[in-house]
């Protein structure tokens, strides 16, 4: 009995050797993004021909078909918050037609290698991209893919006012808030579990607790100033900290729900009852 040849996959690598250009060269003329000279893509069209190369994201373009490939790019450790972003984004393209494209890029090197990065994204055929903090306030890197012709939207971006597309709120504004109800109940030992230095919306946040409690003229006791990492598990750590001082604060304001959660758990780990005993906001 004659053995079945296995079919060899043809690789976007393989049609760029045919055709004697980069890689990056053939996404473009696949994608129909950038700038090609004319001489250019008719070499690569002519090699995906006598390859019989076929792409696979890509492949809706060359067929006419119209749902769009939209990738999510995280490199954030909050489960809480990555989770609502992933259900919106599944969500909306779902009842638009469209795909969401998760990409973790944690084990990638944003930071250090940008434009490497962007063009791996490049190569996986997105229409275009949501990058969430702290990824979308690296320069960079979001111009690398800018400069693909991927469409970009930021999410909390130190910016807000950029020209970009963006989702953004005014993290101070609302840290304002939430601690004049705060101070409204009554509380002065007030403690802030900060978030982690490469997001920006940690400053902000910090930045409005600070005011807050300056114009309010409630002393600002440094050893109520604790760092997360914007996780469970740093916000419980936070908690015990905070809890173990000789005076300690009567409310804790955290930077993110994950962290307040944590802070919750210390509490009760230490027969403390929220907000009987302590208030909690985050």
């Amino acid at each position: 009995m004659r053995q079945r040849k296995n079919r060899h996959h043809v690789t976007i690598k393989e049609v760029a050797g045919h055709a004697g250009v980069s890689q990056m060269t053939v996404s473009r003329v696949i994608n129909k993004r950038g700038l090609v000279r004319d001489s250019t893509r008719r070499k690569v069209e002519n090699a995906v021909r006598e390859l019989n190369y076929r792409p696979n994201l890509s492949a809706r373009r060359l067929a006419g078909g119209k749902s769009l490939f939209v990738g999510l790019l995280y490199h954030n450790p909050s489960p809480g918050y990555l989770t609502r972003i992933l259900v919106g984004g599944l969500n909306a393209c779902r009842d638009r037609g469209h795909h969401l494209v998760i990409e973790d890029l944690g084990r990638r090197a944003p930071y250090r290698e940008p434009v490497k990065t962007a063009e791996y994204l490049g190569l996986a055929g997105l229409d275009g991209v949501i990058i969430t903090p702290p990824l979308s306030n690296h320069r960079p890197f979001v111009e690398a893919i800018e400069a693909l012709g991927i469409t970009v939207i930021l999410i909390a971006p130190e910016n807000i006012h950029s020209q970009k597309l963006t989702v953004a709120m005014d993290d101070a504004l609302a840290v304002e808030d939430m601690l004049n109800y705060i101070i409204g109940m009554g509380h002065s030992r007030i403690a802030i579990v900060k978030g982690p230095p490469d997001h920006p919306s940690s400053h902000h946040r910090f930045g409005g607790f600070m005011k807050k409690m300056e114009n309010s003229g409630i002393p600002i006791n440094p050893v109520y100033i604790c760092e997360g990492d914007f996780t469970y598990r740093s916000g419980v750590d936070a908690g015990h900290q905070l809890l173990n001082r000789n005076n300690p604060p009567t409310a804790i304001f955290a930077c993110n729900d994950d962290m307040a959660a944590g802070a919750v758990a210390a509490a009760n780990m230490r027969g403390l009852y929220v907000p009987d005993d302590l208030s909690v906001a985050g």
